[in-house]
């Protein structure tokens, strides 16, 4: 039975005339209070922005990645940014509508995405940063069969772009997860 279709969710990339709302799906769940309706916030380590039209659309239009754009009765309820790195796919920009949350979509989406990649690819790893003091988050991707890899690069302080840190150890996290 195909798990997606069995929740009511259509996968597809998304294009030019999806960038302002999937910005405003990516900020809500990251920063500001409506992300604090979900388990995702950023908002107690992070304010300003996530996200900008730019940097959406610059994963639209990159040859070697994937903006899935996640739907339920024609809504955008999710995202997810695949890129192709050669032999492993990177895992991004992954975000849930925080009225959603906790209610497995996120399950469905992240195996949709390990399968896409798989699929079109032909990758053999999965790799995401996630920043190192979001325990419950990293927590939640060891469930789905990540790893820690200790191997950390520094948050780029002073680019507004990521975000206004509230504290001054944010780093990323490497985590990678084999696609068999």
């Amino acid at each position: 039975m195909d798990t997606a279709a069995a929740t009511g969710l259509t996968f597809r990339d998304a294009t030019d005339a999806d960038v302002d709302g999937l910005v405003v799906l990516i900020e809500s769940a990251y920063r500001g209070d409506s992300s604090r309706t979900g388990w995702t916030t950023e908002a107690d380590i992070l304010q300003g922005q996530r996200t900008d039209p730019d940097g959406v659309l610059a994963v639209i239009k990159s040859p070697d990645s994937r903006l899935l754009t996640v739907e339920r009765d024609g809504e955008v309820v999710a995202c997810c940014q695949l890129e192709h790195r050669g032999d492993h796919a990177y895992f991004g920009m992954f975000a849930v509508s925080p009225t959603l949350q906790g209610g497995g979509l996120g399950k469905v989406i992240i195996t949709e995405a390990e399968r896409t990649a798989r699929e079109t690819w032909g990758v053999t790893e999965m790799h995401m940063t996630v920043i190192s003091v979001r325990d419950d988050l990293i927590a939640w991707y060891e469930r789905r069969g990540y790893r820690r890899t200790g191997k950390m690069t520094p948050f780029p302080y002073g680019d507004e772009r990521f975000g206004i840190p509230q504290r001054d150890d944010l780093q990323f996290e490497l985590l990678v997860k084999p696609l068999t």
